[in-house]
Protein backbone atom coordinates (compact mmCIF):
# COMPACT_ATOMS: atom_id res chain seq x y z
CA UNK A 1 0.00 0.00 0.00
CA UNK A 2 1.63 3.75 -0.71
CA UNK A 3 2.49 5.79 1.95
CA UNK A 4 0.26 8.89 2.00
CA UNK A 5 2.02 11.67 1.34
CA UNK A 6 -0.35 14.59 1.28
CA UNK A 7 -2.76 15.90 3.82
CA UNK A 8 -6.41 16.91 2.81
CA UNK A 9 -6.82 20.56 1.87
CA UNK A 10 -8.92 22.66 4.08
CA UNK A 11 -11.70 23.61 1.81
CA UNK A 12 -13.91 25.72 4.75
CA UNK A 13 -14.16 28.90 2.17
CA UNK A 14 -16.15 30.84 0.02
CA UNK A 15 -14.73 32.72 -2.93
CA UNK A 16 -11.47 32.57 -4.97
CA UNK A 17 -9.37 33.79 -7.21
CA UNK A 18 -7.22 32.14 -9.83
CA UNK A 19 -4.61 34.15 -10.90
CA UNK A 20 -2.33 32.44 -13.87
CA UNK A 21 0.10 33.83 -17.14
CA UNK A 22 -1.48 31.92 -20.17
CA UNK A 23 -5.51 30.51 -21.27
CA UNK A 24 -4.85 26.94 -20.29
CA UNK A 25 -2.55 26.80 -17.63
CA UNK A 26 -5.13 26.11 -14.99
CA UNK A 27 -6.77 23.60 -17.49
CA UNK A 28 -3.59 21.19 -16.70
CA UNK A 29 -4.79 19.88 -13.63
CA UNK A 30 -6.51 22.47 -11.25
CA UNK A 31 -9.58 23.17 -13.52
CA UNK A 32 -10.75 19.82 -12.11
CA UNK A 33 -10.61 20.79 -8.42
CA UNK A 34 -12.54 24.06 -9.67
CA UNK A 35 -15.37 22.04 -10.96
CA UNK A 36 -15.62 20.68 -7.36
CA UNK A 37 -15.11 23.60 -5.78
CA UNK A 38 -17.93 25.58 -8.08
CA UNK A 39 -19.96 22.12 -8.15
CA UNK A 40 -20.14 22.86 -4.25
CA UNK A 41 -21.39 26.70 -4.60
CA UNK A 42 -18.06 27.84 -4.21
CA UNK A 43 -17.11 31.22 -6.58
CA UNK A 44 -14.04 31.49 -8.82
CA UNK A 45 -12.83 34.49 -11.08
CA UNK A 46 -10.05 33.59 -13.03
CA UNK A 47 -7.60 36.56 -13.88
CA UNK A 48 -5.13 36.01 -16.61
CA UNK A 49 -1.61 38.23 -16.94
CA UNK A 50 -1.78 37.43 -20.93
CA UNK A 51 -3.96 36.09 -23.72
CA UNK A 52 -1.23 34.02 -24.94
CA UNK A 53 -0.51 35.53 -28.19
CA UNK A 54 2.99 34.35 -28.41
CA UNK A 55 2.09 30.94 -28.06
CA UNK A 56 1.05 29.36 -31.79
CA UNK A 57 3.87 29.46 -33.47
CA UNK A 58 2.55 29.42 -36.98
CA UNK A 59 -0.30 32.00 -36.08
CA UNK A 60 -0.27 35.88 -36.23
CA UNK A 61 -0.72 36.75 -32.67
CA UNK A 62 -3.11 39.24 -33.38
CA UNK A 63 -5.10 35.96 -34.10
CA UNK A 64 -3.86 33.67 -31.52
CA UNK A 65 -4.60 36.48 -28.80
CA UNK A 66 -8.47 36.41 -30.20
CA UNK A 67 -8.73 32.35 -30.72
CA UNK A 68 -6.91 31.46 -27.00
CA UNK A 69 -9.07 34.87 -25.12
CA UNK A 70 -12.39 32.52 -26.44
CA UNK A 71 -10.97 29.01 -25.87
CA UNK A 72 -10.17 30.19 -22.32
CA UNK A 73 -13.34 31.60 -21.59
CA UNK A 74 -15.23 29.03 -23.00
CA UNK A 75 -13.02 26.66 -20.87
CA UNK A 76 -13.65 28.07 -17.67
CA UNK A 77 -17.28 27.82 -18.09
CA UNK A 78 -16.86 24.37 -18.50
CA UNK A 79 -16.05 23.71 -14.81
CA UNK A 80 -18.51 26.83 -13.42
CA UNK A 81 -16.66 29.89 -14.00
CA UNK A 82 -18.72 32.86 -15.61
CA UNK A 83 -15.92 35.59 -14.98
CA UNK A 84 -12.28 35.66 -16.88
CA UNK A 85 -10.36 38.78 -16.72
CA UNK A 86 -7.04 40.03 -18.32
CA UNK A 87 -4.29 42.49 -17.54
CA UNK A 88 -2.87 42.50 -21.07
CA UNK A 89 1.01 41.40 -20.48
CA UNK A 90 2.78 40.50 -23.28
CA UNK A 91 3.09 37.24 -23.49
CA UNK A 92 6.39 35.36 -22.57
CA UNK A 93 7.74 38.90 -21.48
CA UNK A 94 6.14 38.91 -18.49
CA UNK A 95 8.31 40.60 -15.37
CA UNK A 96 7.96 40.32 -11.90
CA UNK A 97 8.30 43.77 -10.38
CA UNK A 98 5.76 46.41 -8.74
CA UNK A 99 3.22 47.06 -11.96
CA UNK A 100 2.67 43.24 -11.69
CA UNK A 101 2.43 42.80 -7.95
CA UNK A 102 -0.05 46.21 -7.82
CA UNK A 103 -2.38 44.92 -10.79
CA UNK A 104 -3.34 41.60 -8.67
CA UNK A 105 -3.12 43.09 -5.97
CA UNK A 106 -6.21 45.34 -7.26
CA UNK A 107 -7.97 42.79 -8.26
CA UNK A 108 -7.95 41.08 -4.80
CA UNK A 109 -9.01 43.80 -3.49
CA UNK A 110 -11.89 43.53 -5.92
CA UNK A 111 -12.80 40.44 -5.82
CA UNK A 112 -12.56 39.64 -2.31
CA UNK A 113 -11.74 35.96 -2.07
CA UNK A 114 -10.78 33.87 0.90
CA UNK A 115 -8.15 31.90 -1.28
CA UNK A 116 -5.86 32.62 -4.22
CA UNK A 117 -4.78 29.75 -6.54
CA UNK A 118 -2.23 30.10 -8.95
CA UNK A 119 0.30 27.81 -10.37
CA UNK A 120 3.90 26.82 -9.74
CA UNK A 121 7.05 29.71 -9.62
CA UNK A 122 9.73 27.31 -8.88
CA UNK A 123 12.54 26.45 -11.97
CA UNK A 124 11.33 22.80 -12.20
CA UNK A 125 8.03 21.02 -12.09
CA UNK A 126 7.68 17.77 -9.85
CA UNK A 127 9.03 15.56 -13.23
CA UNK A 128 12.27 17.91 -13.32
CA UNK A 129 10.99 19.73 -16.62
CA UNK A 130 12.33 23.58 -16.77
CA UNK A 131 9.03 25.94 -15.28
CA UNK A 132 8.39 28.92 -18.08
CA UNK A 133 9.79 32.60 -17.13
CA UNK A 134 6.02 33.97 -17.63
CA UNK A 135 4.59 31.17 -14.76
CA UNK A 136 7.76 31.92 -12.64
CA UNK A 137 7.12 35.48 -12.36
CA UNK A 138 3.09 35.64 -12.56
CA UNK A 139 3.35 32.89 -9.46
CA UNK A 140 5.73 34.62 -7.01
CA UNK A 141 4.07 37.84 -8.11
CA UNK A 142 0.52 36.68 -7.16
CA UNK A 143 1.87 35.11 -3.72
CA UNK A 144 2.94 38.55 -2.94
CA UNK A 145 -0.22 40.45 -3.64
CA UNK A 146 -2.15 38.40 -1.90
CA UNK A 147 -0.17 40.05 1.00
CA UNK A 148 0.46 43.48 -0.70
CA UNK A 149 -3.91 43.95 -1.07
CA UNK A 150 -4.06 43.83 2.78
CA UNK A 151 -1.59 46.40 3.28
CA UNK A 152 -3.20 50.50 2.71
CA UNK A 153 0.46 51.64 2.92
CA UNK A 154 1.74 49.65 -0.54
CA UNK A 155 0.30 50.23 -3.61
CA UNK A 156 -1.82 54.09 -1.70
CA UNK A 157 -3.34 54.67 -5.00
CA UNK A 158 -5.78 51.78 -4.97
CA UNK A 159 -7.14 53.62 -1.96
CA UNK A 160 -7.28 56.94 -4.12
CA UNK A 161 -9.33 54.68 -6.22
CA UNK A 162 -11.82 53.43 -3.64
CA UNK A 163 -10.10 49.79 -3.20
CA UNK A 164 -10.05 49.03 0.26
CA UNK A 165 -7.42 46.76 2.38
CA UNK A 166 -8.43 43.21 1.96
CA UNK A 167 -6.56 40.89 4.34
CA UNK A 168 -8.98 37.98 4.41
CA UNK A 169 -6.71 35.47 2.09
CA UNK A 170 -6.58 32.78 4.73
CA UNK A 171 -3.73 31.12 2.05
CA UNK A 172 -2.41 31.02 -0.98
CA UNK A 173 -2.79 27.23 -3.10
CA UNK A 174 -0.18 26.77 -6.02
CA UNK A 175 -0.68 24.14 -8.71
CA UNK A 176 2.02 21.77 -10.05
CA UNK A 177 4.25 22.80 -7.83
CA UNK A 178 7.38 20.22 -6.98
CA UNK A 179 6.66 20.99 -3.78
CA UNK A 180 3.14 20.71 -3.13
CA UNK A 181 2.36 19.08 0.56
CA UNK A 182 -2.23 18.87 0.69
CA UNK A 183 -4.25 17.78 -2.20
CA UNK A 184 -8.11 17.54 -3.47
CA UNK A 185 -10.15 14.54 -4.07
CA UNK A 186 -11.55 15.52 -7.18
CA UNK A 187 -13.60 12.02 -8.15
CA UNK A 188 -15.31 12.67 -11.65
CA UNK A 189 -14.75 15.78 -11.80
CA UNK A 190 -11.46 14.82 -13.57
CA UNK A 191 -13.45 14.84 -16.41
CA UNK A 192 -14.50 18.18 -16.12
CA UNK A 193 -11.31 19.21 -16.15
CA UNK A 194 -10.99 17.08 -19.29
CA UNK A 195 -13.27 18.99 -21.09
CA UNK A 196 -12.01 22.42 -19.98
CA UNK A 197 -8.58 21.50 -21.51
CA UNK A 198 -10.17 20.24 -24.80
CA UNK A 199 -11.87 23.64 -24.98
CA UNK A 200 -8.04 24.78 -26.20
CA UNK A 201 -8.13 23.01 -28.72
CA UNK A 202 -6.84 25.09 -31.49
CA UNK A 203 -4.00 25.70 -28.93
CA UNK A 204 -2.99 22.07 -28.75
CA UNK A 205 -3.70 21.80 -32.40
CA UNK A 206 -1.03 25.03 -32.88
CA UNK A 207 2.00 22.57 -30.70
CA UNK A 208 2.43 20.61 -33.39
CA UNK A 209 2.73 17.10 -31.14
CA UNK A 210 0.19 14.56 -30.45
CA UNK A 211 -1.56 14.97 -27.28
CA UNK A 212 -4.20 13.02 -25.31
CA UNK A 213 -6.02 15.61 -22.72
CA UNK A 214 -7.78 12.58 -20.86
CA UNK A 215 -4.83 10.71 -20.92
CA UNK A 216 -2.47 13.00 -19.67
CA UNK A 217 -5.25 14.64 -16.95
CA UNK A 218 -6.25 10.96 -15.83
CA UNK A 219 -2.67 9.86 -15.56
CA UNK A 220 -1.78 12.82 -13.55
CA UNK A 221 -4.36 12.83 -10.91
CA UNK A 222 -4.33 8.58 -10.51
CA UNK A 223 -0.94 9.18 -9.07
CA UNK A 224 -1.26 11.67 -6.82
CA UNK A 225 -4.69 10.20 -6.23
CA UNK A 226 -2.85 6.26 -5.08
CA UNK A 227 -0.29 8.93 -2.94
CA UNK A 228 -3.66 10.51 -1.66
CA UNK A 229 -5.54 7.28 -1.15
CA UNK A 230 -8.43 7.92 -3.93
CA UNK A 231 -8.20 7.77 -7.30
CA UNK A 232 -7.80 10.83 -9.04
CA UNK A 233 -6.45 14.18 -6.93
CA UNK A 234 -4.91 17.74 -7.50
CA UNK A 235 -2.44 18.35 -5.41
CA UNK A 236 -1.29 22.02 -4.20
CA UNK A 237 1.78 23.60 -2.32
CA UNK A 238 0.11 25.61 0.35
CA UNK A 239 1.06 28.96 1.81
CA UNK A 240 -1.01 30.51 5.05
CA UNK A 241 -0.92 33.94 5.14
Amino acid sequence: MTEQRYEPLDEDWQRGLAVVAHPDDLEYGVASAISKWTSEGKEFTYLLATRGEAGIDAMHPDETRRVRTQEEIDSAKVVGVDTVEFLDYPDGMVEYGLPLRRDIARAIRRHKPDVVVTMNFEMRFRGGGTNQSDHRAVGLATLDASRDAGNRWIFTELNEDGLEPWNEVKMVLVGASPNATHAVDVGDHIYRGVESLEKHDIYIKGLGRDFDPEMFLTMTANAVGEEFGCDYAVSFEVFAL
